[in-house]
């Protein structure tokens, strides 16, 4: 049973707006037990439009496109929709009467402009929309079901789970079923050569690989009779692929890499105190993003400037003139700092050359050391040199930070080599 998802607009085309409905959609129509077949993207030209909605309508079962349903002279969605049926379109007062209201609402009178959200193809089925002024449409074309939706993000989820996934979730096979494995700490072509080989040890499976810097995530999906084999299946073949990557895996597919460090500090009644000099509290940031990170973070110190290593964390003013601020010794007496000054059970620090500036030939732009402090343990430090420029350095190194959290933790080596 294949999908296929339409974006419409200029802006998307151009480069100017991240289309992150259709990967949305793509994940969630697959989630369903379609087969998602193919994404297109158009801009905002009436007979290019129309062309794909003919087509698409040939050649799949399902087709949600999104976007040019505003008030504007460029929304031509509507247009096309009904060109490409053959009909009319018609304007529904009781939708325009909605839309006035919700102006109303806000102390506001409509536009006139705003009355076109009212008009759809003859015979169209209204997608109600809570979020906005521009409600959704259906039609059917052939035997493909087509759903039109805006393209504001948070309109567009909206309508999908409350009037598309009630539609077509009884058209899906289901008899697919997908689990996430999400890893840190290795390459995708690391994570591919480890998989080698799975695919052929088992019928029906296909393995999907995501980048999403600084993760790789694995998508174990697996093809059965019955929705019930295939899920037994595929948590089965995910907890081999979890047993092959090893310390690499950290979570599933709703959990942050943060959260998951989270939750091992709270499950194991530990505290955490943070020092950052190059990472400029991201470390924090991704920890407090979640909620109920006050149960284990007490300290989270920025500490740019070496005056403020010195006055907030006690980093010895000596320690700094022998090594600099980027060395070793620095990272051992932050973390060592934040520990006490905080009070926590385990501290963490960073502390290098993000750029694109102030490398040297011993210290070049990406090295950062970091440190490890533990109540009654000796600390430990880690370097590292890392590449891609200051926002990947500073990302990167936020990670490792936290990877080096969790593995104090749960008692795991520290062995950050590359894989």
């Amino acid at each position: 049973m294949s999908a296929a998802i339409l974006s419409i607009g200029t802006e998307l085309t151009r480069g100017e707006l991240v289309n992150t409905n259709a990967a949305w959609l793509g994940e969630e129509l697959t989630r369903l037990g379609f087969e998602v077949t193919e994404h297109a993207t158009v801009d905002d030209d009436l007979d290019r439009i129309v062309t794909l909605i003919g087509r698409f309508s040939e050649n799949h079962r399902v087709v949600v496109a999104t976007g040019g349903l505003g008030p504007t002279s460029d929304d031509l969605t509507t247009e096309a929709a009904a060109k490409a049926g053959g009909v009319e379109l018609r304007r529904d007062e009781s939708v325009v009467e909605g839309i006035r209201q919700k102006f109303k609402a806000f102390g506001r009178v409509m536009p006139e402009s705003n009355a076109k959200q009212g008009d759809f193809p003859e015979g169209a089925d209204v997608l109600p929309n809570a979020m906005g002024t521009a409600p959704g449409f259906a039609i059917t074309l052939g035997h493909a079901r087509l759903f039109f939706v805006p393209g504001v993000p948070r309109e567009m989820k909206h309508i999908f789970a409350e009037s598309i996934v009630p539609e077509i979730a009884a058209l899906a096979e289901r008899r697919t079923h997908q689990v996430h494995v999400r890893t840190f700490g290795m390459t995708e072509s690391g994570v591919a050569q480890a998989l080698r080989g799975l695919e052929k040890e088992h019928a029906g499976l296909t393995l999907g690989y995501r980048a999403h810097f600084p993760e790789i995530e694995v998508k174990v999906r697996v093809r059965a009779d019955s929705e019930a084999e295939a899920e037994r299946r595929a948590e089965s073949i995910a907890e081999q692929v979890r047993g092959i990557l090893g310390d690499a895996v950290f979570g599933s597919r709703q959990e942050s890499f943060a959260e998951v460090v989270g939750k091992v500090l709270r499950d194991n009644g530990k505290t955490l105190a943070v020092a950052e000099s190059c990472t400029g509290g991201r470390v924090g940031e991704m920890l407090t993003r979640i909620p109920g990170a006050s149960d284990y973070l007490l300290l989270d110190a920025v500490v740019y400037s070496n005056s403020a290593k010195e006055s907030v964390l006690g980093v010895s003013p000596e320690v700094l003139r022998a090594h600099g601020a980027v060395s070793s010794e620095t990272a051992a007496a932050m973390a060592e700092g934040a520990l006490r000054v905080a009070g926590a059970d385990i501290a963490v620090s960073t502390t290098g050359i993000a750029g694109p500036d102030g490398g040297t030939e011993d210290k070049p732009v990406g090295t950062v050391w970091f440190g490890l402090a533990r109540k009654g343990e000796p600390t430990i430090t880690k370097h590292r040199k890392l590449p891609w420029g200051r926002d990947r350095v500073q990302t990167l190194s936020a990670y490792v930070a936290l990877e080096l959290v969790r593995r104090a933790v749960l008692g795991r080596d520290f062995n950050l080599g590359e894989r």
